[in-house]
């Protein structure tokens, strides 16, 4: 459709516990390149907040009947209404989301894991759709306007491996369990599960929680066991003293809480609820006390992502250590990096010798307690047991994690993947990855390759 032009619908969205001010920025960027192009823009100019102000402003775009729709992912929304947008346009689709740069600060944006939750969603529903991440002013945005999506759904193929190494692992996870506490988040499809579908393919079971019990176990807990823990973290975490000390007895009494809950359960890993309700109703992060939980060989995921928890269980299987849910949060091909980052939840051995863990607060929700450090340096593997476009499948990564200055606040590491970092943003948006992966030191392909051609599970290396 060269030198045609088009009606364009345009969708801003974005959230307000992000840097609203800087997202105001970038979208006056991105609006103004679509500008230039000289096609018939329509659509709110301001950011879209909210479900109702999307779904009024995607009625009125529906009714002049577009020729492209193009979500611009200005922050990190969930997937709600993405698919909603998808499903009342049948002309070609496209998302635009922008990086920032990794200053050590806060992630102002996290625009890139909004498109990966948005790439996982529109996958299950066999969706394709065009893409770009890159900042206002950056070549490229043409590829928006393409008839043809972008999307090509990566194949995932059987492992060759031996399957002998991967019966042991599969047999070692059939007595294992986790405790899900709340419900996933909506527009977190990544986080959505079947009990009987893992249990068919791990043997692991699934007992569920409301969260109303975590509270009132933590509540419950008593002030001696409470000191006790905070002269532990002590040991390895500095500027407890500068956190606000009502709020930091809460968020361990939490760790104290899910520790009753593994001795009474026998529960082995936890996939919990973690916003907004442990800020809003109780009153203090869960996140640190999922880094101690991890460090202690019971991993939590969070966002009540069940199949991170079991993925977790599997990677600390084969690795024989404690294990991290990560976000990948940036892909940066002029550096050839990528950074994996979360709240605050590594376990604290992960934690770069040079640079001492700190305690700190949840960026967005200003409650501690969360541990904030750059990850080691060394190897690393990530995997993830992947429901992407609805078949299971076992998703891989390798890289080398750099010693760097810490890109955001909370735990985050800069990785070079063992492709370069264009290649590899192009493959997870294709694979429909999940926004969780799972990562441990060292290089453990070989195993999970066995572990796949044991459990009949084929495989993406991305």
């Amino acid at each position: 459709m060269s030198g045609e032009v088009l009606t364009i619908g345009v969708l801003p969205l974005g959230r307000p516990t992000f840097d609203v001010p800087y997202a105001e920025e970038m979208l006056a960027g991105m609006l103004d390149d679509l500008k230039a192009f000289g096609h018939r823009l329509i659509g709110p100019e301001t950011l879209l907040m909210d479900a109702a102000s999307t779904q009024a402003a995607l009625a009125e775009i529906a009714a002049e009947r577009p020729d492209r729709t193009v979500i611009l992912q200005v922050t990190f929304t969930d997937a709600a209404m993405t698919c909603r947008i998808a499903e009342a346009f049948d002309q070609p689709l496209a998302i635009w989301a922008v990086p920032e740069p990794r200053l050590g600060g806060r992630l102002r944006l996290n625009a890139f894991c909004g498109l990966n939750l948005a790439s996982h969603a529109l996958g299950l529903r066999g969706r394709l759709f065009s893409w770009r991440y890159a900042a206002p002013g950056a070549p490229g945005l043409e590829t928006l306007f393409d008839d043809a999506p972008m999307v090509t759904p990566l194949i995932a193929q059987p492992s060759d491996a031996d399957p002998d190494a991967g019966r042991v692992l599969l047999e070692g996870l059939r007595d294992k369990s986790i405790a899900r506490i709340g419900q996933h988040p909506d527009g977190f499809d990544t986080c959505a599960y079947d009990s009987a579908r893992l249990a068919a393919l791990t043997g692991m079971s699934v007992t569920g929680f409301e969260l109303s019990e975590l509270f009132s176990r933590a509540r419950a807990a008593p002030d001696a066991a409470a000191a006790r823990l905070r002269a532990e973290a002590a040991e390895s975490l500095a500027g407890l003293d500068e956190v606000d000390q009502v709020e930091l007895d809460r968020s361990l009494r939490l760790k104290l809480a899910l520790d009753g809950m593994k001795a009474e359960g026998g529960f082995d890993a936890f996939a919990i609820r973690c916003w907004p309700e442990t800020f809003t109703e109780y009153g203090g992060a869960v996140c640190g006390p999922a880094s101690m939980m991890g460090e202690a060989r019971a991993p939590c995921a969070c966002e009540a992502d069940v199949y991170g928890a079991a993925t977790q269980l599997l990677l600390q299987a084969v690795s024989d250590q404690p294990v991290f849910l990560v976000d990948l949060v940036d892909l940066d091909a002029r550096d050839d990096t990528g950074v994996v980052w979360h709240c605050g939840q590594a376990p604290v051995s992960m934690a770069d010798p040079g640079a001492a863990a700190r305690a700190t607060i949840h960026t967005n929700r200003k409650m501690p307690l969360l541990f904030e450090f750059p990850l080691r340096p060394g190897p690393v593997t990530l995997v993830r047991l992947s429901q992407a476009r609805g078949n299971q499948s076992l998703i891989l990564a390798r890289g080398e994690m750099l010693r760097r200055d810490m890109a955001f606040t909370g735990t985050s590491g800069v990785v070079r993947f063992e492709r370069p970092a264009d290649e590899m943003l192009a493959r997870v948006i294709d694979s429909g990855l999940e926004h969780h992966m799972a990562l441990a030191y060292g290089d453990h392909v070989a195993a999970f390759k066995s572990f796949a051609a044991a459990a009949g599970l084929p495989v993406i290396h991305l």
